[in-house]
Order: structure tokens, then sequence, then C-alpha cells
């Protein structure tokens, strides 16, 4: 065994037990999310069968292993915010995570692109899910360009950023960070991209689903130069002394973390419809898997991951960037399982903390 490896197990079970025996350990970071998934899964057996239970499991166990990336960014976020906006990430960002975010979004994109009322839409969703199922793969284009675009976005803008000193891939991340240097480079990259999207689907998509597309790709670019801009003039008001976020700078970042959220989650309800067409089943996993990454976002704040593991923040964005990347590209045609989708951004996450900790390794060596 490598004297790397060994630090990562030595590291990880004191880590563990230290959690565990401290008062504000494991248990008490996860004790809402295991309650709440053993009572999803409990009722789901219950009342649908030993079959549905199995299925809600298994989207409860795809949906909290698939997104560790997004736990990581969310961490970023939140570590700036107060216990109280903590709380509400994990209460009321909770609600809006399982009953906004994974069923009525999904139902509203099918409502607009079907033209059909939200009633309908949801007599459809509980009463004819497979025609629902299709109806939700009918409109992935603008998911895919949505989320696409907005992922790809998060995940460039941290690396082009003329600030940055410290890069994990050197031979990229260095010129991307010069590039930031170019006054709104990274918001004229994404615009060039999303015409390019519109310009040359022109076989694949009608005139209808191509408009659709290019709205999809500006709204994403619109809202997150919104939050941007939102972040930035409350940051701006806020006392220089003020170590955490309060007021329209909190909410502003809260609301950021809800559409984050959203352009993770959305493209695993659609993937979710290869395993189930029950939309149920599929809110009833993946919101009990949602809970779990954001208990998981909360420990990493407490525990301060990402000081610990330097490059873990570069890891989960060039996660995202791929992620990304790989929506866009499905406007394409071109689609790659949900399997190794998530397994490519769990390699990023396992190569960034490996890295982070041979280096701490080394730094010792030479103290």
């Amino acid at each position: 065994m490598s004297s790397i490896t060994s630090v990562i197990i030595d590291a990880t079970v004191k880590n563990i037990i230290n959690q565990i025996t401290n008062p504000s350990g494991l248990l008490r970071i996860y004790g809402f999310s295991l309650i709440a998934t053993l009572a999803v899964w409990a009722l789901v057996g219950i009342y649908s069968g030993f079959g549905a239970f199995i299925t809600v499991v298994i989207l409860t166990l795809l949906e909290i292993t698939f997104s560790f990336d997004n736990a990581v960014i969310n961490s970023r976020i939140l570590v700036t915010l107060s216990k109280f906006w903590q709380t509400l990430f994990l209460t009321v960002g909770i609600i809006l995570a399982v009953f906004v975010v994974r069923f009525f979004v999904p139902i509203l994109i099918v409502a607009i692109t079907a033209g059909l009322g939200l009633s309908e839409v949801v007599h459809l969703a509980l009463s004819e899910p497979h025609k629902y199922a299709e109806e939700l793969h009918e409109s992935a284009h603008l998911i895919d360009a949505f989320g696409g675009t907005f992922l790809l976005l998060v995940g460039v803008s941290f690396f082009i950023d003329a600030r940055k000193k410290l890069h994990w891939l050197e031979v990229i991340e260095r010129p991307f960070a010069k590039a930031g240097k170019l006054p709104y480079f990274t918001i004229i990259t994404m615009v060039v991209m999303t015409a390019i999207i519109y310009l040359v689907n022109l076989s694949r998509y009608d005139t209808d689903e191509r408009n659709a597309i290019l709205l999809a790709g500006i709204t994403a670019i619109t809202l997150h130069i919104v939050m941007e801009l939102l972040d930035k003039v409350s940051n701006g008001k806020r006392k220089s002394t003020a170590k955490q976020k309060v007021g329209m700078a909190a909410f502003t970042s809260f609301m950021y973390l809800q559409l984050l959220d959203a352009s993770f989650s959305l493209d695993g309800v659609i993937g979710a419809f290869a395993i189930t067409s029950s939309v149920v089943l599929i809110a009833a996993g993946l919101g009990a898997g949602a809970v779990w990454v954001r208990s998981m976002t909360i420990h990493l704040v407490r525990a301060g991951t990402l000081a610990k593991y330097k490059f873990l923040e570069h890891g989960a964005h060039w996660a995202i960037a791929v992620l990304g990347i790989v929506m866009l590209v499905r406007l394409y045609g071109v689609e790659l399982p949900e399997w190794a989708t998530g397994c490519i951004g769990l390699v990023f996450i396992v190569l960034s903390i490996m890295s982070s900790i041979k280096q701490s390794v080394a730094l010792e060596k030479n103290a």
C-alpha cells in the first residue's frame, strides 16, 4: 500500500471517529436525513410494495453518489452564510428541492412545450406516467440547453479569474485565469456558443424547437449574470468587517443555490425515467437523495473540507463544466449513459482529493 493511500485511509478513519464522538458530528448532521429517508422508504414499501421500495432505494443512492460535486459547490457558497441561512438551506431549501425542482418544474416544462394546462399535466403525471415520461423526454432539449449552459458558466467562471493564484491542472487552468483579464470574456464566449448551437442544429430540430433552445440558453446566461450582479451589489453594501452574508446578499446566494440544484437535478429527473415511469417514486427517491446531498453540504462546511483539500473546488468545477458540456452535446444526439456521466464527476473529485493530500504530504516533508 502506497504512502498516499495510507494517509487517505488514516485521515478518513480519524475524521469519521471524531465526527461521531463530537456532539456536532455526523449523527447530528445526518440524523434528519437518515430519519426522513427511512420514513420515505417505509411508506413506499408499505403502500406500493417491495418492487417500488427497491426502485426508490436505487434512485436515492444514485442521487447521492452522483451529486457529490453539487455538494462541494454548494458548500463553497454556504460557508459564506450564517447558521440561520444554512438552516433555511436544510428546511425551506429541501421543500424547494423536492416539491418544486423535482416535481413541479418538470410539470411546468411539459405544460409549456406540450401546450397543456398544469392540471392536465399533473393528471397525466399521476394517471398516465408513461405518456408523461414521453412528453418530458420531448422537452429534454430545453433542459439540456438551459442546464448545460448554466452549469458550464458556473464551471468556467471559476477558472476564468485573473485573481486566481492556485491551479490544479496548471496547463489548462493558468491560461484560463489569464483570459479573465479580458472584460466579459466568459459571457461573450457563452453567447457565441449559444448562437453556434442555434445555427448548426438546423437538421435535428424544427424552427420552434431551435428558437426554444436559443431562448433557454439566453435565459441561463441572463440568470447567471443577474445573480452575479446582485451578489456584487449586495456585497458592496455589506460592511467590510462582516464575515458572513446577511440580508439581500444572503438571499441572493440562497437563490443561486436553488438554481444550481435545479440545473443539476432536472437532468437526473429525465434519467430516472429509465428506471421507473412513476413520477411519485422518482420524486420520493430523488427527494430523499436531495436531503442527503444538503446534509453533505453542511458537513463539508462544518468540517472545513475545502480548506483541508485545496484542489477539491477545482475538481468539482471541472466535474460541473464537463456535465454542462455533456448536456449541450446531447442537443446533437450524442448521449452518454447516466452512469458514465456520474462517474466522470466522481473521477474528478477523487483525483482532486488525492492531489490535495499529495501536496500536503510534500509540504510537510519539506517543512
